[in-house]
């Protein structure tokens, strides 16, 4: 179940987060107006991390609105332009479907090629790639071609990294051992601090997410009472690799990846530690991975609470029930 929008209980669902200055563009963009989006990524400069955050934000905004369009007519040589133009037309490609969705795939990998061109530097464009990959042409040549454009301009690219993980799904092109391998590869190898540590708890919510879809009637019948976060191995060294060196300027996805680790734990019972977390997350709850296991907002409202009790107590909460 989704989160509702504008539900109770302090839950801020706003797609920005808490990025306020894209909040004030999106509401700009809303209305047509391409200017407010210029100004912004123009000011966000350099930080690629940053960046790919605003662009995919505002490229679910403007896939059925025109002010990409617009702005990459008005100034068809800014890189800017060009790389919001690319994730709209992504974004379209995507609604549209791997059949349907081809002439536009087509549109958006020339308008990354001419967004690589106007700012060499810029990994972005070379995100997207891999998402249109994911969706439209799932050669591996191409793919390994692509990655080495991001990996030789921003290593550790965190979308970058979530891209080509979630091509590794077992539903996408991959499969769930070359997914787990690949995820905890590229946690073992990041300098300690990144959040490319959270890699595999991801495919841990993915790998229960696939089992309950595709085996329901024997890993389902169970409900959550044999989760995989249970003494899941991959918990402590998110901590050490990531929560406990992060930087205390946090990354622009940081909330995401912040419930992912509130999230398992949560399920694994570990309701204490989970409160620094939860504390962190503040109002910005996130639909994955809490809709994998049920009702999102309940199951998040409900684990919080439980390690606000857990701290203020000192008393161990019930395991969580499957909904």
């Amino acid at each position: 179940m989704r989160f509702r929008r504008g539900a109770g209980h302090g839950l801020d669902l706003h797609q920005a987060r808490d990025d306020l200055p894209l909040r004030a563009v999106l509401e700009d963009a809303a209305m047509g107006r391409w200017e407010g989006p210029r100004d912004l990524l123009a000011a966000t400069g350099a930080d690629w991390d940053r960046r790919i955050f605003r662009l995919q934000v505002l490229a679910r905004a403007g896939a059925r609105l025109r002010f990409a369009d617009t702005w990459a007519r008005a100034e068809p040589r800014s890189g800017d332009a060009l790389a919001l133009l690319a994730h709209v037309q992504a974004v379209r490609s995507m609604i549209s479907g791997a059949g349907a969705g081809r002439a536009e795939m087509e549109a958006a990998w020339a308008t990354c090629l001419a967004a690589a061109e106007a700012e060499p530097a810029d990994p972005s464009p070379w995100v997207v790639m891999l998402a249109l990959l994911r969706v439209h042409a799932p050669g591996r040549d191409v793919l390994e071609q692509v990655w080495a454009e991001v990996v030789r301009r921003d290593p550790y690219n965190r979308e970058a990294h979530h891209e080509l993980l979630t091509y590794l799904f077992p539903r996408n092109h991959g499969s769930g051992a070359e997914m787990f391998h690949w995820a905890q590869e590229q946690a073992d190898t990041a300098p300690r601090g990144l959040p490319v540590a959270v890699l595999p708890l991801v495919a841990l919510a993915e790998s229960h997410r696939h089992r309950m879809e595709t085996d329901a009637g024997s890993y389902g019948s169970y409900g959550l009472s044999i989760h995989p976060w249970i003494d899941c191995p991959h918990i402590d060294p998110v901590l050490d690799g990531w929560w406990r060196h992060r930087s205390p300027q946090p990354h622009a996805q940081f909330l995401d990846d912040a419930n992912y680790l509130a999230h398992a734990l949560a399920f694994a019972g570990r309701h204490a530690e989970a409160y620094e977390v939860f504390r962190a997350v503040g109002p910005y709850a996130s639909e994955v991975p809490w809709s994998y296991c049920g009702d999102a907002r309940e199951l998040f409202l409900r684990h919080r609470e439980w390690a606000v009790r857990a701290v203020r107590d000192g008393r161990r909460p019930p395991r969580a029930r499957r909904q």
